[in-house]
């Protein structure tokens, strides 16, 4: 017990240092000015006796905004659920190849699943604010981690960074239920934000929403990448032209050994080459919408 929380102890001390060294060396698309949050490398996902998404090697850069794109069925929640260990509240599920956060294994023994969700943080595809006021939306996580400072300045401060502030500061007492559904879901950023994560992922997290409310989202992406790491899932293919500063496309094929489809990355490369040059014909099928 002592040599697992020493090793516990460690990967908090090591994750917290990586957060400011140097950047990476490493090559790749997302190789250059920025640091390798992520590293994939023959990474299957089982579901029972089924492979869900086979070998999947992936490097993914931080304070980017980095689009999974495929087809349904093709694996893209399933990996973005294997970043912060969704995938261990499924019990069939199971996880072969290695997951590094920061060089860091995701997936050691002594590595403590809820601080792992703390630092990489979840926004589903739809709001979903717990039934409490806005202000106590906000400060929930906060006291649940044992935060010690002034709550009403991290709830205005998370509010403020979620673009939601104005609307709601004279409402902080009544029901989050009352916020239209854009205000909710920025809601649930700004509760996401006030545990201070290093990553933010999202599942879909505009498929319910309006036009104008999927713009105000969109644009408060593109303010957050300079303090967070986002990867965003999305079957819209002009939001992540749009949002997005890389891409990665996934696709099914069938198993040689089973008559069963498992889902492969394809391309990972920066968006405007994605959408314009492609390297691969099946990525370029998808996005001329020929298939998928």
């Amino acid at each position: 017990m002592k040599t697992m929380v020493m090793r516990l102890a460690s990967f908090k001390d090591q994750d917290s240092r990586r957060l400011h060294v140097a950047p990476s060396t490493a090559t790749g698309p997302s190789a250059g000015a920025y640091e390798n949050v992520f590293e994939l490398k023959g990474t299957s996902v089982f579901y029972g006796d089924f492979r869900a998404v086979r070998e999947i090697d992936l490097e993914i850069a931080e304070k980017r905004i980095t689009a999974f794109i495929g087809p349904s069925g093709c694996g893209k929640t399933t990996v973005l659920r294997c970043l912060n260990r969704m995938n261990d509240l499924v019990e069939s599920a199971r996880i072969e190849g290695s997951i590094r956060y920061r060089g860091i294994d995701l997936y050691d023994r002594a590595v403590d699943a809820v601080e792992v969700r703390r630092r990489i943080g979840m926004v589903f595809q739809r709001p979903n604010p717990f039934p409490k006021s806005i202000f106590d939306n906000i400060a929930f996580g906060p006291k649940i981690g044992g935060f010690k400072g002034n709550m009403s300045d991290l709830v205005e401060e998370s509010l403020t960074k979620a673009a939601l502030w104005d609307e709601v500061k004279d409402r902080l007492s009544e029901s989050a239920m009352g916020l239209s559904g854009g205000q909710q879901q920025r809601l649930c950023i700004a509760r996401c934000i006030a545990v201070h994560p290093d990553v933010i992922l999202m599942d879909e997290p505009c498929s319910a929403l309006d036009p104008i409310a999927t713009g105000r989202i969109e644009d408060l992406m593109a303010e957050l990448k300079e303090e967070y790491t986002i990867i965003i899932v999305t079957h819209n293919m002009q939001q992540a032209a749009r949002v997005s500063d890389m891409t990665a496309f996934f696709t099914t094929e069938v198993l040689e050994d089973q008559d069963r489809r498992a889902g492969i990355l394809v391309e990972h490369a920066p968006t405007e080459q994605i959408f314009t040059t492609p390297s691969d014909q099946r990525t370029e099928h998808y996005v001329t919408g020929r298939f998928g």
